[in-house]
């Protein structure tokens, strides 16, 4: 469902819907798939990420700007490929273990920024999955 306003975070009910609204120019939310028990390096893997899944949040490219503006700080701690850590790489994988899930969602009601509440509850639905990644554009 998508709108205006403060609407950082869209998600769509088919692909045939998102390349309508946007094409491909959107960083993408997705819950992580992988075992458990995967080394983090296969999950952060490039080979190993898929994208386009209609359980994702999308955020278009053209606010990408606003999204790091707003969580950038929220989002300090993921993993790159390069089993590096640090604040979100628009352009890349970043990944975020299920244990970070919690503080993630507790900053995101204390900070309070735009468009968080559907974010929350998404990584609500995340902590039922081996954490999530933000992949860049």
């Amino acid at each position: 469902s998508y709108g205006g306003g403060a609407l950082l975070f869209y998600t769509f009910s088919s692909q045939a819907e998102r390349r309508k609204f946007g094409g491909s120019d959107f960083l993408e939310i997705q819950f992580c798939r992988m075992p458990p028990k995967t080394e983090v390096g296969i999950i952060t893997a490039v080979d190993s990420v898929n994208h386009w899944f209609d359980d994702s949040l999308y955020v278009r490219g053209d606010d990408g700007v606003a999204f790091l503006r707003e969580y950038d700080s929220i989002f300090d701690c993921g993993i790159y490929n390069d089993l590096e850590t640090g604040k979100i790489d628009p352009y890349g994988i970043n990944y975020y273990r299920s244990d970070l899930i919690e503080p993630i969602i507790t900053k995101l009601l204390v900070t309070r920024p735009a468009d968080h509440i559907k974010l929350a509850g998404w990584l609500d639905t995340a902590k039922g999955y081996n954490g999530f990644y933000i992949l860049g554009v």
